[in-house]
């Protein structure tokens, strides 16, 4: 009975939808573009996409100010919400999806003369921007499931992108082949839940768990089901089998898109979902009971350990930069899925500001290996040696990315790392704050082998010690991710408030 009370959306809402409606004129345009020009002029498609993110984007900073933004605006029938989480998460995922566009131009993988279909790619990265928005704005477990969809075909179709390419057709059929079966097992959760609920909001759904018995068994199976399905999303072990076949058999533009954007995207749905079914609103009593009657605290703590500790180590053993990458963005999901142990506003805002600095250093790391692949044609670390002289400025904004990834001060990894583990400490969860340190002195190892490979080993006679000229719109995107990336391990506080008042925003009415 409830779908015929579902308010009906209306024009007024998309004055508060105005980023997404310009991303998607911006998609639909790009196509067109490409169209008309019949794939000759990649140019047209790739300058509508640049304006078109470039003027959501501005759009979307300057409602940050927007007091409304703290009660959030329900929009599309109530499907959805714009809120200080959606407008946190836009920003996030449309600098990804420019500064993606922006090095994708350089990439002999998507702009080779052999290439086909160059402009489609540009339109590809906007729709999926729109999808992971929307991600971060559902309210409603029908847009939640629809919007992951979405990001989940695009996905598919970008990582085989390089259709001639075996490694990347492959990727693209391993990649549908998990997300088919990780969309049905969270879509089976999703129908128990709300079988036992009645509801479909999200609101609702806690709503009927708190007011009517619930049988705790059967919690726990739908928690684990839906679970099972985001983590796949996140690539949280043991959901995480995909990720380093796609990383390295995708474009690596594409690959340093997906270490980033539908990760987060994945982060802010599990947010609102859990946040406001299991521990918003004023009972916090009730709320507690909840989560105890699951174990949400020792099932997430031990995902969390599992997930950073199999990454790294792992990690170990790689000698292909890319898959050392997508092996060291599985352990960098456990250290966030810290804050998700006991659902607190301290832990959530951590995660966000974890999420701000991990798609700077991550990107930066990624888009490195897309300027190197240029000229080597390779992405094996054996290949690295001496690169740090070959490409000096490069180099060492590679250091600063790893350095930060690694967890090591004055950069900004270092404070995102310590506030996720203050957010545990706080509540006493010691053992998980000694595995996740135990695991960052594992990572410190494997990061610096591509530094000592690059700066400190001596490259083997005869070998081209040639230096490498790079791009200057190369150095212009990897100068903007490293910059902020130094610059927020010394001065971080305006953006910890800001996602602090995220939170807080989110909370606002429950």
């Amino acid at each position: 009975m409830e779908l015929l009370s579902v308010n009906i959306p209306s024009w007024s809402d998309m004055g508060n939808w105005i980023p997404e409606a310009v991303l998607c004129a911006g998609f639909l345009a790009a196509l067109l573009g490409d169209l008309v020009t019949r794939g000759r002029k990649p140019a047209v498609p790739f300058g509508i996409s640049v304006f078109a993110l470039i003027t959501s984007g501005a759009y979307a900073v300057a409602r940050l100010g927007d007091p409304g933004l703290g009660a959030g605006f329900p929009i599309m029938g109530d499907l959805v919400v714009v809120d200080g989480l959606a407008a946190y998460f836009r920003i996030l995922f449309i600098f990804a999806g420019l500064a993606t566009v922006l090095f994708a131009w350089t990439s002999e993988e998507i702009m080779g003369p052999r290439r086909e279909n160059k402009g489609e790619f540009y339109a590809l990265t906007v729709l999926m921007t729109v999808g992971m928005m929307v991600m971060a704005e559902s309210r409603d477990i029908l847009m939640l499931f629809l919007s992951m969809e979405a990001v989940g075909l695009v996905s598919y179709v970008m990582a085989g992108y390089m259709r001639t390419s075996l490694r990347s057709t492959e990727a693209s059929l391993k990649y549908v082949i998990f997300g088919s079966v990780s969309s049905a097992i969270m879509l089976y959760g999703l129908s128990l839940l709300y079988g036992m609920t009645g509801a479909m909001d999200f609101a609702g759904i806690r709503n009927a768990l708190m007011t009517e018995p619930v049988n705790a068994f059967g919690l726990l199976v739908v928690t684990v089901l839906i679970i099972s399905g985001m983590s796949y999303k996140i690539a949280a072990v043991p959901f995480h089998y995909w990720c380093p076949d796609i990383y390295e058999g995708a474009p690596t533009p594409v690959s340093a898109l997906f270490s980033v954007g539908p990760k987060a995207a994945g982060f802010a749905l599990m947010i609102r979902f859990f946040y406001t079914t299991f521990a918003a609103g004023p009972d916090a009593v009730a709320s507690v009971s909840i989560l105890n009657e699951i174990n949400w605290p020792l099932l997430m703590a031990a995902i969390s350990a599992v997930t950073m500790t199999f990454g790294n180590l792992v990690a170990l053993r790689q000698t292909n930069v890319k898959r050392l990458l997508a092996y060291s963005s599985i352990a960098h999901v456990g250290y966030i899925l810290m804050g998700f142990v006991l659902l607190t506003e301290a832990g959530l805002a951590s995660i966000l500001f974890y999420l701000l600095v991990y798609t700077l250093m991550n990107l930066g790391a990624f888009f490195f290996v897309v300027a190197i692949n240029n000229h080597l044609k390779s992405e094996e670390l054996a290949d690295y040696v001496g690169l740090g002289f070959r490409a000096p400025w490069a180099g060492a904004m590679m250091v600063v990315f790893l350095a930060s990834l690694t967890g090591i001060p004055p950069f900004a990894g270092f404070i995102g790392k310590f506030y996720l583990f203050a957010a545990v400490l706080d509540k006493q969860w010691f053992w998980l704050v000694i595995v996740a340190g135990l695991n960052s002195v594992v990572g410190l190892y494997y990061y610096f082998k591509v530094v000592k490979a690059m700066w400190l080993t001596r490259p083997a006679e005869g070998a081209d010690t040639s230096p490498l000229k790079l791009h200057w719109l190369q150095y212009t995107v990897l100068a903007v991710l490293a910059i902020p990336t130094l610059a927020l391990g010394l001065y971080w506080g305006q953006f910890k408030d800001l996602a602090d008042q995220a939170i807080v925003a989110m909370t606002v009415g429950f």
